[in-house]
């Protein structure tokens, strides 16, 4: 059984900054594309920024320029680090596999994989 855990979220101020990990057991971060989404109640499942196994890094529009997606393949640790962060970034963050929306973004990309992890950005 795939076993996703998130962690790293906490709330902060508009400006300040979260690193989020996400660690997995059965996925290989080195052989997987990867990638962090974002949900909020009542709003649909987003991807936020995603890593390819060659290393290639997508960021949305919102996340550019304020973001940073790495992982650490020693520990099968994937990261993202939040600078700058404003109040519609409040969300819960998730980490899973890229494939994930060939079959059903809303589904299978947001609380699916693992529990998530709670981003709040007061003003």
């Amino acid at each position: 059984e795939v076993q996703v855990v998130e962690s790293g979220g906490g709330s902060v101020q508009t400006g300040g900054s979260l690193k989020l990990d996400c660690t997995a057991s059965r996925i290989s971060f080195v052989r997987t594309d990867m990638g962090w989404y974002r949900q909020t109640p009542g709003n649909e499942c987003e991807l936020v920024s995603s890593l390819s196994r060659n290393g290639n890094e997508h960021y949305t529009s919102s996340a550019k320029g304020r973001f940073s997606i790495s992982q650490d393949n020693a520990n099968n640790t994937l990261y993202l680090q939040m600078n700058s962060l404003k109040p519609e970034d409040t969300a819960v963050y998730y980490c899973a596999p890229t494939y994930c929306s060939d079959y059903d973004l809303q589904r299978m990309c947001c609380n699916y994989w693992g529990q998530g992890t709670q981003v709040t950005v007061s003003s």
